[in-house]
């Protein structure tokens, strides 16, 4: 029987990164779309897949596994997503970890850097002003010019960017983050199919063309975020190295009727292209 009347959006975020709804509820949303089918794809992590798995089992709708990892090439933010990778691979979750970890490896060396500078401060005491929220609070660099002015380093938090931890700081440090190839090799190595996410945003099409060079499977011609002439480049770019063509709306959320990127199905593909990201 022919799909030829079945959308799906392959690129949606939810709680589990920086999303505002369950997993479940894009799966929902996905059906009341009248969509036959909808990815998961969240920032450096896999941890609302299996619920919208169970969802998607639920309600008849096609849930594709997936994830979208950050990497950095010429100070540029490089989205790579990954389709169909074996979400429960141990050594796959190990490296997403590491990838979370940026931020407290960031506070560990900036921390090193101030205490060789002379300054008396420690993780310990950057620890104790952070707020004891019941969820996991992310400690940055706030929390520690907290500290330094309560210690009477700075006078103020403002003082403390400008002269220590701020980008033109003595102490700012910014930890490597990945290649983009490596999380290309990376979403392989868990036997998925690598697709590079919105092109159109980096405003570097030779880079685009060295990753796909790299080896990836398809790219996301279709966004929310591209033009229509946009959208026409990379078409002519996806077929001149046969790769798979993908879209996604980029869903993070609605609140107050307000909708971030677009919503669910505001980019959309025949469901077809599965049978070509499961095979590659």
């Amino acid at each position: 029987m022919s799909n030829h009347h079945q959308f799906i959006d392959l690129h949606t975020h939810t709680l589990a990164s920086d999303g505002l709804h369950m997993p479940s509820d894009n799966v929902k949303m996905a059906k009341e779309k009248g969509l036959a089918g909808i990815a998961i794809t969240d920032h450096d992590t896999v941890a609302g897949v299996k619920q919208a798995i169970e969802e998607g089992q639920k309600i008849g709708i096609e849930v594709v596994p997936g994830i979208e990892i950050s990497t950095v090439a010429n100070k540029l933010d490089i989205h790579i997503l990954g389709y169909y990778i074996d979400y429960e691979d141990q050594v796959f979750l190990e490296r997403l970890n590491q990838l979370r970890d940026v931020r407290s490896i960031r506070n560990d060396m900036m921390i090193k850097k101030l205490q060789e500078l002379g300054i008396e401060i420690t993780i310990e005491d950057v620890l104790a002003l952070a707020p004891k929220k019941k969820t996991k609070q992310t400690v940055g660099r706030p929390h520690i010019a907290e500290v330094l002015v309560h210690k009477g380093i700075v006078k103020t938090i403002k003082e403390a960017f400008d002269v220590y931890i701020g980008k033109d700081g003595k102490a700012f440090v910014s930890p490597p983050r990945i290649h983009p190839t490596t999380a290309i090799d990376w979403i392989r190595q868990a036997g998925g199919s690598a697709v590079i996410a919105h092109p159109g945003l980096y405003e570097n099409d030779e880079l685009v063309e060295e990753l796909i060079q790299h080896g990836v499977d398809g790219l996301e011609v279709y966004h929310s975020d591209h033009s229509p002439d946009e959208e026409k480049k990379y078409l002519k770019l996806a077929n001149k190295y046969q790769l798979t063509i993908t879209a996604g709306s980029d869903f993070h959320g609605e609140r107050n009727g307000e909708v971030f990127h677009a919503p669910i199905g505001g980019r959309k593909v025949n469901i077809d292209v599965l049978s070509e990201l499961k095979r590659k």
